[in-house]
Formats: structure tokens, sequence, C-alpha cells
């Protein structure tokens, strides 16, 4: 009698397993399916496909590129479905900065030939911090309020462009990007701070 008891539980057991695991799938594959992690998704595909020289400060430049022109375009999407004017304020200074940025990174790649010797680790490094940005932004609870979900992505965001540029400053050796990593580092620490701030205020 006991086992004929147990059976029932045992399959009740199973079948919440299955909807819990189901619950889950379910709840990643939504958070996978909003704008804003798909602007992300697609940036790392582009990551990925762009073709590498080992020069640091080319690669640097040629990724920054294709890492602004993300956090623009969820700016963008901010400024379009979000609901809250401090945040859409964000997002506008940061299309104007990463705008301006872009300029100068396609103007160094414009006139820079990749040179000796090379630093082939750079790239590991750089596919290291981006990969942790998406593994910080998948651990992320999606609130699908776009302000919230917009502050907590572009932390992420930034803390790999923080992260890459760090790298930049320890491998690269043009004076010109060097500056801009270093303008890159203190603009966007500070923007992390304002985002973390205004999440602790209104979460």
């Amino acid at each position: 009698m006991n086992r004929l008891f147990r059976l029932p539980i045992l399959s009740l057991l199973v079948l919440v397993s299955l909807f819990s695991a189901c619950k889950d799938h379910d709840m990643d594959d939504m958070k996978h399916d909003t704008p804003l992690m798909k602007i992300m998704m697609d940036m790392m595909t582009q990551m990925d496909a762009q073709a590498k020289t080992q020069d640091p400060d080319h690669d640097f430049a040629a990724q920054m590129v294709l890492h602004h022109d993300a956090a623009i375009k969820m700016s963008e999407e901010e400024l379009r479905a979000g609901s809250n004017q401090e945040m859409k304020t964000i997002a506008q200074d940061v299309i104007t900065k990463q705008r301006a940025e872009i300029t100068q990174f396609n103007s160094f790649l414009s006139n820079h030939q990749p040179t000796q010797p090379l630093v082939p680790q750079f790239n590991q490094i750089q596919k290291t911090n981006m990969d942790r940005m998406m593994a910080a932004s998948n651990a992320r609870t999606m609130t699908m309020r776009t302000d919230v979900d917009y502050a907590q992505m572009m932390i992420d965001h930034h803390q790999a462009a923080i992260d890459n540029s760090e790298a930049l400053l320890q491998h690269g050796r043009n004076a010109t990007m060097r500056q801009l990593a270093q303008a890159i580092i203190a603009d966007q620490r500070q923007e992390i701070g304002v985002l973390q701030n205004w999440l602790t205020r209104n979460r």
C-alpha cells in the first residue's frame, strides 16, 4: 500500500519539475525576445564575426564602434519606449557622447594600419570581457519596464567598455587610443554610478 501511495506522489513531483523547467525556459525566451536583449545579442554576433588584426589599438577601435553602436540603439529604444524623464535624459547623453566617439574611432581606423608586434591575447581579453557582460545581463531579472531594464543592461554594457578600455591601456601603443580609453573609463564609471543610484530609487 505504501508503494502504491508513493507512485502518485512521485508522478506529481516529476510533473512539478517539468513545469518548473518549462517555466524557466519560457522566461529565458521572453528575456531574449526583448528589444534591449536583442540589441545586445546582435552586437555580440557582429563583434565575434569581425575580423581581428591582433593590433590592440586597431581592434579596440573597431570593436568599440560596434559596442558604442549597440549602446546608441539601446538608448534609442529607451527614448522610444521608456517613460521616466531622468532615464530619457541619460539615454540622450549616451547617444550624443557615443556618436562623437564613434566618429573619433572611425577617423583613427581610416588612417591607421595594424602594426607589429601583434598581441593576440588582447583579442581573447576582449572576448572574455564581452562574455562576462552577457553573463551578467542574462543573470538579471527583466522587469519588462523599459526604464529599469535599460538602466540594468547599460550598467553591464558600460562595465564591458571599461574593462576593454583598461585592457587597451595595458596592451595598446597609440596615444590617441589610450587617451580615448581613459576618457571612456572616467565617463562610463560616472554613468554607472548615476544608473545604480537611479535603480536604487526607482525599483
